[in-house]
């Protein structure tokens, strides 16, 4: 076997089902909404709809939202087809795996350990700002040495807060996932509860004069506006990290991940329309413009809610990320490709807690002392990826006869998934310069590992 035979050799599906058989089944359709929802919905909810309205489309943000979400949900009806047919754990990895070969399903997990990693990381440390300031109203205040990344010339050395919430909702996801996932579901219910409150309370301020004019910006302004809220949106695909956990995971994964879309979707919509009906869009250039604008009505308890919600919206998306994070280091690990003790699964738990626990360090780390604000974008770039390759990969999907097709299929097939893995591509063309440069770099870090270490571990080669 050749080289390139041997990289592009395929996975067994059979054997992929049987490693996963270990993970017991016990997540249903609601369970997957809300770990969507928890991953999709955090502080942006809160921020995006008034600061993209204020530079780029008024009123009509509400146009940018319903876009975004049509070019997202090409992506995520070719997901929701690949988690029907292959109810296994590991996401776009083990879909890259099983249909394109070995070195791509490693390429699409490389991605998407920096894009889970990096997201987790990144949220940490906003999760521990809005905590700070909640402290702060109850005349808390954390040490400055324990408050920031490590900068001595600022004093900072430690985000302490942003550390110890990783800890805990490793720890807590470590006892099993029927508790973890019962936990996160109350929350995501609180935070959707907070965004009804400001929805219903903000509906009584609404003045139809601050609608106009409905495109300050024009129809360019719309398209633009689309592509900044199109991230917003990225999350719904960690939903197929868990298909191997799944009760009937032919009917309920399609549900899980096109639900956590149309709720998203509406969620934005509705906190879009009355944002920019409270409040002339002019005015929402600011860090935080819904609070801002319940404070111009004079509702400054609703606001203290707000970050409430922001708080909670964190943490269910880290929970999520983290979640999923172990369950793509498992998946490697059960390959070879990374140490073989990362694919073990604890026989108590029936969690993957060595995955689990290298998952948290690296996130803890990274959350604890290192500045983020320059790698948050290549966590796009790492989705982008991903959600490319799905889109394509319908194609010789389909085409695989060992492979059951009886779940849910993306509809006008071949067109609608050549279409999406177009949209894919064009979305990545509008990433900067230095996101693409740093991306590539993390690309050439992870290929040198799978040719000195990957592909001599990789259990393919053991069972040829």
């Amino acid at each position: 076997m050749n080289l390139k035979e041997r990289v592009l050799r395929k996975e067994s599906l059979s054997r992929y089902i049987t490693k996963d058989n270990r993970f017991v089944k016990t997540l249903g359709a609601g369970d997957l909404i809300a770990l969507g929802v928890g991953a999709v919905i955090g502080a942006g909810i809160f921020i995006l709809p008034g600061t993209v309205a204020a530079m780029h489309t008024g009123p009509s943000i509400v146009l940018s939202f319903i876009l975004a979400a049509i070019v997202c949900s090409t992506a995520a009806l070719c997901y929701a087809e690949f988690s029907a047919a292959l109810p296994i754990a590991g996401s776009a990895y083990s879909f890259g795996t099983v249909v394109f070969g070995e070195i791509v399903g490693w390429f699409l997990g490389w991605a998407l350990i920096l894009e889970y990693m990096l997201a987790v990381a990144a949220v940490s440390t906003g999760w521990s700002a809005y905590f700070k300031s909640f402290l702060l109203g109850f005349g808390i205040q954390i040490p400055k040495a324990l408050s920031g990344n490590f900068d001595p010339a600022n004093g900072t050395y430690i985000n302490l807060a942003a550390v110890l919430i990783i800890l805990l909702i490793s720890f807590m996801l470590s006892k099993g996932v029927k508790s973890s996932i019962r936990i996160n579901n109350i929350i995501v219910l609180v935070k959707i509860a907070i965004i009804v409150i400001f929805l219903i309370v903000g509906a009584f301020y609404i003045k139809p004069a601050n609608w106009q004019p409905f495109m300050p910006f024009g129809v360019n302004g719309i398209f633009v506006g689309a592509s900044s809220v199109f991230f917003a949106y990225l999350g719904f695909d960690v939903v197929s990290a868990s298909a191997a956990e799944v009760k009937n995971p032919r009917k309920n994964m399609p549900l899980g991940i096109l639900g956590t879309l149309v709720i998203c979707t509406i969620l934005y919509i509705l906190v879009s329309i009355v944002l920019t009906g409270m409040i002339s869009y002019t005015k929402l250039n600011v860090a935080d413009p819904v609070a801002f604008a319940l404070q111009a009505v004079n509702q400054n308890w609703v606001a203290g809610i707000i970050s409430i919600g922001a708080l909670a919206g964190m943490f269910t998306m880290m929970v999520t990320m983290i979640y999923s994070s172990s369950r793509l280091i498992y998946s490697i690990g059960r390959d070879g490709l990374l140490p073989d003790f990362l694919g073990r699964i604890n026989s108590k738990s029936h969690t993957p807690n060595n995955s689990m626990l290298v998952v948290t360090i690296i996130i803890a780390t990274l959350g604890g002392l290192v500045s983020l604000n320059q790698l948050a974008n290549l966590v796009n770039i790492g989705t982008l990826i991903a959600f490319t390759f799905v889109s394509f990969g319908i194609l010789p999907l389909r085409k695989r006869t060992d492979i059951s097709h009886d779940g849910f299929k993306v509809p006008f097939y071949p067109i609608l998934p050549i279409i999406s893995g177009v949209l894919c591509i064009i979305m990545m063309t509008r990433l900067s310069a230095e996101t693409w440069v740093a991306s590539i770099l993390w690309f050439i870090i992870g290929m040198v590992l799978y040719f000195t270490y990957g592909i001599k571990h990789s259990k393919l080669e053991s069972e040829k």
